[in-house]
């Protein structure tokens, strides 16, 4: 009853988008799609939402191919703005509900309400050129639900946002999540992947170099890390000369060093204290998802540009409505 993505094989041309890429996401899972730029995430997405079609392999969503299910399944959140920007905020947001069957009475009363939740009601009457870009991304994400989707991918859902919206959008995912819905989430903030995501996969070149459960893929390294800080001067620089560690991020309060697997982590300790150093600080914990990536692909994420190109028509739904 998941959504499956078998062997999918994509190519532009001489460049291969995707290559073998498969993975499954369970119904009201929140799942993290990574990667760099032009890694292959957001031709993957589109193919899951039909808009493009795989050279190879399969897409199913309860055992059902996807070019057979209807359109309604799907709410899309693309990276590009796909707002009609003179047109008012109310008006294109009834529109776009009524391309998926949703009465103007319901679409209204929805629209209204989810304006009062994101603290902008007055925005109803305002055209979206008017808006930041911001509130333009609000406003996109209202259209990509409003029809009330079974799956929901959304490609840098946080871009442009203050932490005010970030954290009243990320309300609104979890709570489609707890209502059973299942979100594809694409993003370059890996800190939201780890408060928001069970599983994920990383892609490179268009292929998967890291799938599973987050506390898996963090575990899986065999890697440690450790962050020490002691009192007075921080500089915990000579750490990173001691076998098998690598300091990470020297800080004011802790420093935050890598600690190669087969070493023990305590071993580091013991270092600052025959050294004579006063710890203040210290705690071993699993390498983060940024860490992970960093590590697999070898590059800071950063915005995507899609190897398949601008090519979602106007409207929040990218060619899925």
């Amino acid at each position: 009853m998941a959504l499956i993505l078998d062997n999918l094989h994509k190519s532009f041309g001489p460049v291969h988008a995707l290559d073998g890429v498969g993975f499954s996401v369970e119904p009201g899972q929140v799942f993290g799609l990574l990667g760099p730029n032009g890694a292959g995430k957001t031709t993957t997405m589109r193919i899951v939402l039909d808009i493009l079609r795989p050279d190879a392999g399969t897409v199913t969503w309860k055992d059902r191919p996807v070019a057979e299910l209807p359109r309604r399944t799907w709410g899309y959140l693309p990276e590009e703005r796909g707002l009609y920007p003179r047109m008012k905020v109310l008006d294109q947001l009834v529109f776009f509900a009524a391309l998926y069957g949703v009465p103007t009475r319901d679409a209204v009363r929805e629209v209204r309400e989810w304006l009062e939740r994101f603290r902008v009601p007055e925005y109803a009457d305002r055209r979206a050129e008017e808006l930041s870009k911001g509130n333009q991304q609000k406003i996109q994400f209202i259209a990509a639900i409003l029809h009330d989707p079974e799956v929901l991918l959304m490609d840098e859902p946080f871009a442009g946002l203050d932490p005010v919206n970030v954290a009243l959008l990320k309300e609104a995912f979890l709570e489609m999540r707890d209502r059973g819905k299942t979100l594809v989430l694409s993003t370059h903030q890996m800190e939201m992947v780890e408060e928001l995501c069970e599983s994920l996969v990383i892609i490179d070149k268009g292929r998967i170099v890291v799938g599973g459960p987050v506390r898996d893929v963090r575990r899986a390294s065999g890697r440690r890390v450790v962050r020490l800080g002691v009192t007075g001067d921080p500089d915990l620089e000579w750490l990173g000369g001691l076998d098998g560690i690598r300091v990470i991020r020297p800080g004011r309060d802790y420093t935050e060093l890598y600690v190669e697997a087969g070493r023990d982590p305590e071993s580091v300790l013991q270092a600052a204290l025959a050294r004579g150093e006063h710890v203040s600080h210290f705690e071993i914990a699993d390498p983060s998802i940024e860490q992970i990536f960093i590590e697999q692909v070898g590059a800071v994420p950063s915005e995507e540009k899609t190897l398949a190109g601008r090519t979602t028509p106007p409207g929040p739904a990218g060619g899925a409505s």
